[in-house]
């Protein structure tokens, strides 16, 4: 467990010194800032619209969550596809481009230790970004009257989601040297994971169900709705999991060739 937490130091450590680290938690926070103002002035003309008709029982249905909270977190669950990969392409692939690969492969540490440590850092990271994205809730507490329940369920499955994202990444990036390989690779997976379910949208039978089961939105999209069910978050526990395995199985049979 020491060897994890000193890898995940410096991993972490180093993302605060990678300008492509800024570039992603900037490049996401400006996408968020522009979906929630653009959504709620959306909201705000809407109710207008809806007062100067003088339709007060369509006003009462009128709600920040799934006007503003809803939309925003789907847009941003698709921010993540785009800016993840470029986060993770370059924990395994610089390091092997860079020939530190091998040093890290004959120290006195466990693969799955070596693993552990990049992702415990990358998934750290991650957190913090979709942390500073909780400011757009706050304003909406401090100015409106939202379902804080129901938008903390849809921030769990973003950070949930994100996670996932982040163990693809790293399995992406630990089969090639290349860090643009790497992150069209992830990127190619999880677009496959975010569609996955829409040939199933019309047919039946076990295999579409399966792949509706495998399809990234569909849980999220469960949680961004206030259902916090312990599927949805095995279901991402479980993804993590197989990808961080798969990633500590290359990272393996690296060290025996």
């Amino acid at each position: 467990m020491r060897n994890t937490l000193v890898i995940a130091g410096k991993e972490l450590q180093g993302y605060f010194v990678q300008p492509v680290a800024y570039v992603v938690l900037t490049v996401f926070l400006l996408l968020a800032g522009w979906f929630f103002f653009a959504l709620l002035r959306q909201f705000d003309e809407m109710v207008q619209l809806i007062q100067m008709m003088g339709q007060q029982q369509q006003l009462q249905n009128m709600n920040l969550n799934t006007r503003v909270i809803d939309p925003l977190l789907h847009d941003l669950s698709i921010v993540l596809v785009i800016v993840m990969p470029a986060l993770t392409m370059r924990v395994f692939a610089e390091e092997k481009r860079t020939g530190t690969y091998e040093l890290l492969l004959t120290a006195p540490v466990r693969t799955g230790e070596i693993v552990a440590g990049k992702f415990i850092a990358a998934a750290c990271f991650t957190l913090i970004m979709i942390a500073l994205a909780w400011i757009f809730p706050l304003i909406l507490m401090i100015f409106g009257n939202p379902e804080v329940g129901v938008m903390f369920a849809g921030y769990l499955g973003l950070a949930l989601l994100a996670i996932t994202f982040v163990a693809v990444g790293l399995f992406t990036s630990s089969l090639t040297q290349n860090q643009i390989i790497a992150a069209v690779s992830s990127f190619g997976l999880l677009i496959l994971l975010y569609v996955i379910s829409w040939p199933a949208e019309s047919g039946g039978g076990a295999v579409w169900a399966l792949m509706k089961y495998l399809s990234l939105p569909d849980h999220f999209s469960t949680m961004v709705r206030g259902v916090i069910d312990t599927s949805d978050i095995i279901f991402f526990l479980s993804v993590t999991v197989v990808a961080l395995f798969l990633t500590q199985r290359s990272v393996e049979s690296a060290r025996w060739r």
